[in-house]
Formats: structure tokens, sequence, C-alpha cells
């Protein structure tokens, strides 16, 4: 079986990210793979260093003629039993490809992200006849997918998590957070890690360190919040100052091989109000550190509430706060949620196991 995949994508993400731990796994089950991607990106530099086949589109934008031209060539070499598209502009360059060229291929598109909305061009290549299947990343993402697709496309969606490698278990953060940032010996530390967005709801984060500390007078917790700044950066640190949280609330920007820091996290806080997923989550189990998070994504899915983990509702922060004042105060719990955490991620959700149901989804649609 072999599998021509798409991605469209300049910066890193969590479709590149999967691209990069799911294919070493599905090599080794005799699945054949070549990425078509943006020369000079971080994908292109991973799938190098990771001895996986990597051809670079000749321009860098990819819904460009040369690159049809390209494709059109790639496809008589390659000669994929499938063709897997990771990006929206992936899709987009597929369904116009077709247009033209009238490839006979087999194509799945993965969708990662809950959608806010779609435009009118987004529903129409959402529902090209074209797409053979949709694999989403957890079934909050196919239930949000099916509101634009027409009948016949929502019975091409079908759910393939992502996924987290076991070699996390062995990376080494550069930063030692309790001795950088002088964190005293019995202050609990509650880790967030999420670049600074609208669906990460940071807002929610600093309200729930605001109910512990001031309202609940909790002075022993310092907030780690770990992440790529952006332009509502600056509203997070008026508001952590309006609140008197400056002690109590750290924004620490990019940290390289961020996931390894759950292994000094006491608590992992996870605040979206969006998500498809998110990896985060389930790394944070795998390495080791409880989880308290709002009812987002693959959450529900992974996390049984009270009994691996805490959930609750977006913006709840009061919720959030009260779960982990109750994790703090039960070391019992704590373990428990570390034990039951690691089993249900080595379960369902490290990359070989998803590698497996990858190729299996694989399988299923070649031969439909």
């Amino acid at each position: 079986m072999k599998i021509l995949h798409i991605s469209g994508a300049k910066a890193w993400g969590g479709n590149e990210q999967q691209l990069v731990y799911c294919i070493p796994e599905l090599n080794k089950l005799e699945v054949e793979n070549v990425v078509f991607g943006i020369k000079d990106t971080v994908l292109e530099k991973l799938c190098l260093e990771n001895n996986i086949s990597f051809i670079p589109a000749q321009d860098r934008k990819l819904v460009k003629f040369s690159n049809y031209k390209q494709f059109k060539e790639l496809v008589k070499t390659v000669h994929p039993d499938l063709i897997h598209l990771h990006t929206s502009n992936s899709l987009t360059f597929y369904v116009l490809s077709n247009l033209f060229l009238k490839l006979n291929v087999k194509v799945v598109f993965s969708k990662k992200a809950i959608s806010a909305s779609s435009s009118f061009i987004s529903k129409f290549k959402y529902n090209s006849k074209a797409i053979d299947a949709v694999f989403c990343v957890s079934n909050a993402v196919k239930e949000n997918f099916a509101q634009v697709l027409s009948p016949s496309n929502k019975s091409k969606l079908t759910v393939v998590p992502d996924c987290v490698p076991l070699e996390i278990l062995n990376k080494k953060p550069n930063v030692d957070l309790r001795e950088k940032y002088k964190v005293a010996e019995g202050k609990f530390i509650i880790g967030n890690i999420a670049n600074h967005t609208t669906a990460k709801d940071l807002e929610t984060l600093i309200n729930t360190a605001d109910y512990l500390v001031n309202g609940l007078n909790k002075k022993n917790l310092v907030f780690f919040q770990i992440g790529n700044y952006s332009k509502r950066t600056d509203e997070y640190l008026k508001l952590v100052a309006e609140k008197n949280l400056q002690d109590y609330v750290i924004f620490t920007n990019t940290i390289e091989d961020a996931s390894g820091l759950n292994k000094q996290f006491d608590v992992f806080l996870m605040t979206s109000q969006r998500e498809g997923g998110p990896t985060s989550v389930l790394e944070a189990m795998l390495i080791g550190a409880p989880v308290v998070s709002t009812n987002v994504g693959i959450v529900p899915e992974v996390i049984t509430d009270g009994v691996n983990g805490f959930i609750s509702p977006i913006k709840d922060f009061k919720s959030l706060g009260d779960n982990i004042e109750q994790l703090l105060n039960d070391k019992n719990l704590q373990e428990n949620f570390i034990e039951k955490g690691k089993v249900a991620i080595n379960e369902g959700f490290i990359a070989p196991v998803i590698a497996r149901k990858t190729a299996e989804a694989y399988k299923k649609v070649i031969n439909s």
C-alpha cells in the first residue's frame, strides 16, 4: 500500500506533527509513504531527519500552476493507492487539480479543527465528490463538520484520533521552571501549554487563577502558561496585572520540547473553548501529569470525569478551580489519575496503535 500525503503548511502545527509522529509507525506496517509539501519548512526538515520521503513543491504557494504540472507527474511516478490531504489548502489544491487532470485515485482528507464558520467556497470543496473519506480527529470534530456536509458526504466521516509517540517520555526540556523562576518549595505548579489564540481561552485560565488565589486565598500556587505569544498576549498580561496575579501567573512564551515540562507540573490545566484534539492533553496523561480540562475536543473520549481526570464546562473557572483544589488536596486521587491516565493513552492513543487504525482506515477506503 502506497500513500501520497499532501500538506500546504508553511508553519508548524498539529497536522504536521501528526505526519511526523505517525508515518514512521506506518512504515513499520509496510505502508509506503511519500510527502508532497512546501520547501524550506519545519515539516521538510523533520521529514528528512526521520527518514520520511519528502518531495518539495516547486512553488512555495501550493495553489500555483507549476505545482499542478509537478503533481501530475508525481502521481504518475509514485502511483499511489491513496492520496491523503492534511491541510485545507491541500484540499483546494487537489479539488482544482482533479478538475483539470481527472486523477483516478482514492482520496482522504484529515479534519483536525472545530470550524467556527464555513464560507460558500469552503462548503463547496468540503462537499467535493473527489473526497472518498474524511478522517476526523475526534467525535466533536465529526459532529461539527457534519453540519456543512451534504447527506451523501456525511457518510464519509470517520474518527481517526491523533497520536502521541512514546519517544516524548525521553524528552528533557531545556529549563527547570522552579529553578529559573524561583518557585519556592511547597508551592504547586499548575501548567498550561497552548499558543495565544482565541480558541485556547487563556482568559479563563487567568480567571481560574484569580478564583483560587484571590477568591479562595490559595497562595501556594503558581500558574505557568507556555506557548507562542500573539497579538492577544498584551491583553492577557493586562488582565493578570488588573487582578494582581503577577506573582502567580507566569507567561513564558515558546519553550522547545514543551511537552517534557509535564514532568514538572503538579496539575496540567487546559481551559480551551474550542478544540479538535488536542495532543497536549494526551501528552500530559502519557507523561504523568494529572489533568483538569474543559469539555472540548477529544477530552470526553479519553477522560472519564473523576476517574482519570477532571472535566469542567467551558469557561467555568470556578469548576476548574474547585477541581484543581480537590486534586491537590488528595494525593491518592493524583496517583489514580496518573496511573489510569497512562493506561488510557497507552491502550488507545500512542503512535503504534493509531498507525494501525490509520492503516485499517486506508484499506477500507482503497477497497470501497
